[in-house]
């Protein structure tokens, strides 16, 4: 997920950007105030030194004053004037463009881990179903890799330490940059009967010894997912019911 500070919600680089702002307005206040005092001209062309200080030369030209103590004032606004600038314009861009290098970085470096895997899992769809069984499995240990096309659900899996691939499942690009040419097993997890089996058709295709576990919503799909090459078909509701059976 590419997140930005704005346009859609500007608090936080507002927030950021206040204090190099401050220092900013506040620079240029000393500036005018200080040209104000020392050279005894308007507001308006002490702020028109702020922005051209060639200015002074010609002030001195005509008057006496402290020339050199007004130059010498002159470079240290100059130079407050462009550390704040800088200081903003670093400020927005690292608010702005931040959270998108991160996840760039990490999208590397997780592709770079999945690649080196081998004999791991991979789990399709991050709803109850999937966080369950991707926990258990972490929990013994098993190399987990997610593919979720929920921007929100890959952020909730990649907050839970998990590697995660962001697309779509029944993608062939989307199952190879998740390994899985080289994964043990693929455990179908998405809400959705049709594109649990249609992922598991084109996993079939890429990886032949892969051993498979679709979910399905209902008892009608369980033909269907063991032709598209199911090695198990887990029907939730219905191994719910039998457990909770097992215990009355």
């Amino acid at each position: 997920m590419l997140a930005f500070a704005f346009p859609g919600n500007p608090r936080p680089i507002i927030r950021r950007v206040a204090r190099p702002v401050a220092s900013f307005l506040f620079v240029t206040a000393t500036g005018i105030v200080g040209f104000v005092g020392l050279c005894g001209v308007g507001v308006v062309e002490a702020t028109y030194w702020l922005i051209n200080p060639s200015g002074i030369e010609f002030h001195y030209t005509d008057s006496d004053g402290p020339e050199r103590m007004t130059k010498a004032f002159a470079i240290l606004i100059t130079g407050g004037l462009v550390v704040s600038s800088v200081w903003i314009g670093e400020t927005v861009l690292t608010t702005a463009f931040g959270e998108q290098i991160r996840r760039e970085v990490k999208h590397v470096r997780d592709a770079s881990q999945i690649d080196s895997l081998e004999n791991h899992v991979v789990v399709c769809g991050y709803g109850l179903f999937g966080e369950t069984v991707a926990a258990h499995l972490r929990a013994d240990q098993t190399d987990v890799v997610l593919v979720e096309m929920d921007e929100s659900q890959a952020q909730t899996a990649e907050d839970d330490g998990l590697l995660v691939v962001l697309g779509d499942a029944r993608d062939e690009t989307v199952l190879s940059e998740a390994g899985i040419e080289d994964a043990q097993t693929m455990v179908t997890a998405i809400d959705d009967s049709n594109a649990n089996i249609q992922v598991a058709i084109v996993a079939e295709q890429l990886n032949a010894d892969l051993h498979m576990v679709v979910r399905v919503g209902d008892e009608m799909y369980e033909s269907l997912a063991r032709q598209a090459g199911a090695d198990t078909v887990v029907i939730p509701e219905v191994a719910s019911g039998q457990n909770v059976a097992g215990l009355l």
